[in-house]
C-alpha cells in the first residue's frame, strides 16, 4: 500500500490497542460467555481515545473448544442484537459462536465512520450532486474499524480457549460495505471467508476513479493486488435486491450509478471490475460471487442463506 503493510505494523505498535471485558446482565447466564444470548464490552483504545463497543453474542448449547466463529456486521441500523438473533438457529445447528459488534451512531456518526470504516474524516457532501466532494484520509490504519475484528476474535479465543485459528464474516448492506473494503484495505487479517452481502455501493477496483468510489489516491498500490485478490471474498447478493426493491436507503449520484442503479447490479459490477483488473495484471483472482434466489434486501433471509452456504456442507466452498 501507499503506506506499506510493514509501516502499518509499526504504527500499530505505536498506537497499541487496549482491550477490556465486562459482562452485561444476561438472564440466561451468571458467568462469562455462557450458553445463549448475551453482551460483553470490547474497549477500543486508539491514541488515548477509548470507545466501548458492545459485542452481542450467542453461544450454542453444544459449544466446545472446536466450535467455529462467525462475526456478523450489521447494516446502517447498527442493530447488532437483531443480526445476532438472525443467526441463533444456525448457531445451534452448526455449533457456531456468533459475535456481532455494535458501533453506535453517537461514537461513530455518519456513514463515513461506519460504512467506510473510519477511513476518512472532515467530510463535505455536495448536496446537489449527493456525493462526497471533500474529505481527509485517515492514514493510521489502526484507526480503521477493520483492526477491531481480529482483536475481538483473539480476546474471545483466549477467554474461552477456542482452538480456531480464524473466523468467518457476514455483513449485510452497510456491513457488506465494510467487509468488501476490508478485503481491499486490510487483507492481513485472520478472517477466513468474508461474505459481503447486498452493499449499497462499492469502492470499485478502478485506479482511474478517485477514492472512495475507486482506487485512485486510495491507501494501497498495485503491488498490493496479489494479496488483496487472494482474499476469500464472496459477493453474496440477493436476486431480488434489484430495481423493484424498496427496502433500505440506496444512494444515487453520477459516480455510483456507473456501478448500476440497484444493489444487485452494483455487486455484479464490482465483481466484474475486479476480475478484469486481475486478468489485466495476470493475477490470480480468488473472489467469488453468489446470487441467492428469491431474496431481496432482507438480512434475516440473507443470514439464513449465508449459514447454509458456509456450513451446510463440511466441504469448504473456497
Amino acid at each position: 500500500m501507499t503506506r506499506t503493510f510493514n509501516n502499518w505494523i509499526l504504527v500499530s505498535l505505536t498506537f497499541a490497542f487496549c482491550f477490556a471485558w465486562a459482562e452485561t446482565p444476561n438472564p440466561q447466564s451468571k458467568g462469562y460467555l455462557q450458553s445463549g444470548s448475551g453482551t460483553f464490552n470490547y474497549i477500543r483504545s486508539n491514541a488515548g481515545d477509548q470507545k466501548v463497543i458492545p459485542i452481542h453474542y450467542y453461544r450454542p448449547n453444544n459449544f466446545n473448544a472446536d466450535s467455529r466463529v462467525i462475526m456478523v456486521i450489521p447494516g446502517a441500523g447498527r442493530n447488532a442484537w437483531s443480526y445476532r438473533d438472525a443467526w441463533i438457529e444456525a448457531s445451534e445447528r452448526y455449533n457456531l459462536l456468533v459475535l456481532s459488534p455494535h458501533y453506535s451512531e453517537q461514537d461513530f456518526p455518519r456513514f463515513w465512520s461506519y460504512n467506510l470504516a473510519g477511513m476518512i474524516t472532515d467530510v463535505t457532501i455536495d448536496r446537489k450532486k449527493m456525493a462526497i466532494s471533500h474529505f481527509k484520509l485517515v492514514n493510521q490504519a489502526v484507526s480503521w474499524l477493520y483492526q477491531d475484528f481480529d482483536a475481538i476474535f483473539h480476546q474471545v479465543k483466549q477467554k474461552v480457549s477456542l482452538s480456531a485459528t480464524h473466523y468467518d464474516m457476514f455483513g449485510h448492506s452497510a456491513g457488506g460495505q465494510i467487509l468488501h473494503r476490508m478485503a481491499l484495505f486490510h487483507p492481513n487479517n485472520k478472517a477466513h471467508r468474508i461474505l459481503a452481502s447486498n452493499s449499497g455501493w462499492y469502492t470499485t477496483a478502478n485506479f482511474s476513479q478517485a477514492f472512495p468510489y475507486g482506487l485512485k489516491n486510495a491507501p494501497l498500490s498495485e503491488s498490493d493486488l496479489p494479496l488483496i485478490l487472494k482474499q476469500k471474498l464472496i459477493l453474496f447478493l440477493g436476486e431480488k435486491d434489484n430495481a423493484n426493491e424498496t427496502r433500505g436507503h440506496l444512494v444515487h449520484n453520477v459516480m455510483l450509478d456507473q456501478q448500476g442503479t440497484h444493489r444487485l447490479a452494483r455487486g455484479k459490477h464490482f465483481f466484474k471490475k475486479a476480475k478484469q483488473l486481475a486478468q489485466k495484471k495476470s493475477l490470480k483472482h480468488q473472489w467469488k460471487i453468489h446470487i441467492v434466489p428469491n431474496v431481496g434486501h432482507d438480512y434475516r433471509k440473507m443470514s439464513a442463506a449465508a449459514a447454509n452456504y458456509l456450513y451446510g456442507s463440511e466441504t469448504d466452498r473456497l
